[in-house]
């Protein structure tokens, strides 16, 4: 009835999230890697509960899509260290 007063976001993934933009930012790779697989499983957990209205669950669908893809490679085990590249 009161749809407009539901929340578009939920206290817990809304943690992760800041936590994964946060290490993101600060190019902290494994962390950031391990906020979004924290953030895919409370976002599983959740939403298989019922706990996540269907406005929520579309706002966090897209966010994860949008992380997964950016994500892809980002991680010290990929990288390089400079001075393996002596020619």
């Amino acid at each position: 009835m009161f749809d407009f007063l539901k929340s578009s976001t939920h206290k817990d993934l809304e943690f992760y999230l800041t936590s994964l933009k946060l290490d993101e930012s600060n190019n902290y790779k494994d962390a950031a890697q391990d906020d979004f697989k924290k953030l895919c499983e409370t976002y599983d957990a959740l939403s298989f509960a019922g706990k996540l209205n269907s406005k929520q669950k579309d706002n966090y669908k897209s966010v994860i899509d949008y992380y997964r893809e950016k994500l892809v490679g980002f991680t010290h085990k990929d990288q390089k260290p400079y001075w393996t590249d002596k020619k």
